[in-house]
């Protein structure tokens, strides 16, 4: 038993429940707090003597995380029966708590997620604390599920279908002030009112006896007529399609929960909801978008260093040397993160059109709705710009974001040298250069480090930062602890030519340029890759980065792989002609309109002509193979070189770095769930292509002895079995 629930009197008269799991930084429905909770119930059920019940957290800033994850990936290896009654015990739970012979009310200050909030709905009413921490959501869609414990059939109950076919197919939570709008809850309230308002409901409850009208109200079918249902649920599937590419079926099985069970009894409706979650619950799918959750948090805890006595050092101001497409991203993400920022730049113009590039991101999130004025008048408050390097002489962190060229950034470094402050640490935002070459030509080696984003700035929250063989762990932990701060994902990597995502995406687009010149087509090339889940096909890719960028990305990385790389004609030959992807209008495609739409351009066929192999018929099963092979591979090479920590570090790069699809759980996910024999064998069928498939020791290692990346969790799986 856990001991996670206290319960004590007021008075006499009003019961309080607090939920406070010692030793965890968040309370989880697990099986053995759902237990102890349904015990709890129990004992209340005859207490007729209280006039209402109380529940809250005892933990600052959260309420309830929701299901214990760990049980709900499990839930991928137990049986249907099992599974079946995962879902059902979460019913169960709510529907007692629903019952009690009296009216009940949840106090949420703090985050209130998935499973917390369907207990919240199962009581009679809710107040929320205004803690800047409270935000309610039921986000099961963003793991591969749905909400299965009342969600679907409560929710639009309380605040109304479109609502609520809003907050579930999107999973995005609301703060209190927004809940109370919504009607999701009575009120919002300080905090430290919340248990003396919590009372003052309950008497005004049992002073009208509300509370058992709205509870018979409840228990009825929402009444929507034909129409209402046909029109708001097809367009709802309509946007849903068009968002996931029906790759990811959670939110469509949770509009079919709603469709299917709101017109019903709520009893009737639950039953409804159990079968559809059995759609979902324990398939591969869900147990993919759980592994990315804790993938992610295992790299959100990595703080750059495992020695606890390394701290990172205190950045005031940051320097951004280069006012470009990504120099102005960057500059604008630390002023956004409230750091006081100073973008330098050649003259005057290029320092122009960065502030330009800068207020556009903002304008933009405005027009939609995730920025404020506020945020532009913060942005412009925080960002300097300047022609000279002197005003970095206060920078405590220096980004360098000019062009990618080695003889370039060294040279700045030396005039660098002679403004920075002794102290300061300056990184680079190279994509392929090694940071320990380069850390020859800085003021500090140890003080030198990686610092690399991903365009588009404002949106890829991926920033890999890259360790040099002199890069002090305090330079890292500073560096990790700064990203965070401007809300980015930081990878730490040792040093090597393409770092983590470089190093692995090049190979899978690599290959796509061989196939065309083999005979694929580029359209049959890129819709494989979409249809596998990528947001873009590697041609698609290749002309958004740029071909010039692409091309000098090529003559870092084959060299350094020069074993298993390939030169690939067509590349250099469409950079000589001029054609250089997206940014210039022509690349592969050529780029029509006011929104530069890709489509054919017969200008480009004598360019391929020149460049063709031997021709042959290619099979889309081929080109997946080639493509995402080719990755796999490269991919299990770096871990066993040592560049990353773990696979979640691959995993979550890939992911956030290229769009790699999440559904499938990251890279070496995907592995695991192909089995490392199956990938063995498919590399050895393309043995004859070169090096580049030979799947490594490690990988035919774990092939032989049914190893995975990811181990299965055995002991909650034994637990589900004895359940």
């Amino acid at each position: 038993m856990t001991n996670a629930f206290k319960f004590e009197e007021r008075d006499g008269q009003i019961g309080l429940i607090t939920f406070d799991i010692e030793g965890q930084k968040v309370n989880t429905f697990s099986q053995q707090t759902i237990q102890e909770l349904s015990d709890l119930i129990d004992s209340l059920q005859d207490r007729t003597d209280l006039r209402g019940l109380l529940l809250q957290s005892g933990k600052d800033g959260q309420f309830v995380a929701g299901a214990d994850l760990n049980e709900l990936g499990a839930l991928a290896y137990a049986s249907p029966a099992a599974r079946r009654m995962g879902m059902q015990v979460g019913h169960d739970l709510f529907n007692k708590l629903s019952a009690l012979p009296f009216p009940t009310v949840a106090l949420v200050a703090g985050n209130c997620m998935g499973g917390g909030t369907e207990m919240i709905l199962s009581m009679d009413y809710r107040l929320a604390g205004l803690h800047p921490a409270t935000r309610i959501a039921l986000p099961e869609s963003k793991i591969g599920i749905i909400p299965g414990w009342g969600g679907t059939q409560r929710m639009p109950r309380v605040i109304g279908m479109h609502h609520a076919i809003e907050m579930i197919c999107s999973g995005e939570p609301v703060d209190g002030r927004r809940a109370a709008e919504l009607g999701l809850v009575f009120d919002a309230v300080p905090v430290d009112s919340l248990i003396d308002e919590g009372c003052r409901l309950i008497e005004q409850a049992q002073a009208t006896g509300e509370w058992k009208t709205n509870r018979e109200l409840f228990q009825q079918p929402l009444g929507l007529s034909d129409d209402q249902l046909r029109f708001n649920f097809l367009a709802a599937e309509s946007v849903v399609q068009a968002q996931t590419k029906g790759q990811y079926p959670a939110p469509l099985v949770a509009l079919k929960a709603m469709k299917e069970g709101l017109n019903l009894p709520l009893k009737e409706g639950l039953q409804v909801e159990l079968d559809c979650s059995m759609e979902v619950a324990g398939t591969e799918h869900s147990a993919n978008m759980i592994s990315v959750f804790f993938a992610n948090n295992t790299v959100s805890r990595d703080k750059g260093t495992t020695d606890p006595a390394i701290q990172p050092r205190n950045v005031q101001s940051v320097g951004v040397l280069g006012a470009g497409l990504m120099g102005a991203g960057i500059a604008t993400a630390h002023a956004r993160g409230g750091f006081p920022t100073t973008m330098v730049d050649v003259n005057q113009d290029a320092v122009a059109a960065g502030m330009k590039r800068a207020i556009s991101v903002i304008d933009k999130r405005i027009k939609i709705k995730r920025a404020t004025p506020e945020d532009m008048q913060q942005l412009l408050s925080k960002l300097n710009t300047s022609t000279s390097l002197s005003a970095f002489r206060d920078s405590d962190v220096i980004v360098e974001a000019v062009p990618e060229n080695e003889d370039l950034k060294t040279q700045v470094y030396g005039q660098l040298a002679e403004v920075m402050k002794e102290d300061a640490i300056l990184a680079s935002n190279t994509s392929t250069i090694s940071i320990t070459r380069m850390a020859k030509s800085a003021p500090n080696p140890e003080r030198f480090v990686g610092m690399h984003f991903f365009l588009p700035v404002d949106r890829m929250k991926l920033v890999e930062v890259i360790r040099g063989e002199e890069t002090s762990d305090e330079t890292v932990a500073t560096i990790v602890n700064l990203a965070k701060k401007i809300k980015k994902v930081p990878i730490v990597c040792n040093d090597c030519p393409g770092f983590l995502v470089n190093r692995v995406i090049f190979p899978y687009m690599n290959e796509a340029m061989l196939l065309l010149q083999e005979g694929a087509s580029m359209d049959k090339i890129d819709q494989v890759a979409t249809q596998f889940g990528m947001p873009l096909g590697p041609i698609a890719l290749s002309d958004m980065v740029g071909l010039d960028t692409m091309l000098g990305c090529v003559s870092v990385l084959n060299p350094a792989y020069s074993d298993r790389s390939v030169d690939v004609k067509v590349l250099s030959d469409l950079v000589i002609a001029g054609r250089l992807g997206k940014k210039n209008g022509s690349g592969f495609r050529q780029y029509v309109g006011p929104k530069g739409k890709p489509a054919d351009d017969p200008a480009f066929e004598p360019i391929l002509e020149k460049c063709r192999l031997d021709q042959r018929e290619i099979s889309e099963e081929e080109i997946r193979e080639r493509l995402f092979l080719a990755m796999l591979l490269e991919a299990v090479r770096l871990l066993d070189e040592g560049i990353v920590s773990t696979p979640s570090h691959v995993d979550m790069g890939m992911i956030l770095g290229t769009g790699f699809p999440a559904f499938r759980g990251g890279l070496l996910r995907w592995c695991d769930n192909e089995g490392a024999g199956n990938i063995v064998d498919r590399a050895d069928r393309l043995a004859s292509l070169g090096k580049r498939f030979e799947a490594p020791d490690s990988l035919r290692q774990m092939a032989r002895s049914g190893e995975k990346f990811y181990p299965v969790p055995k002991d909650i799986v034994n637990n589900l079995k004895e359940s």
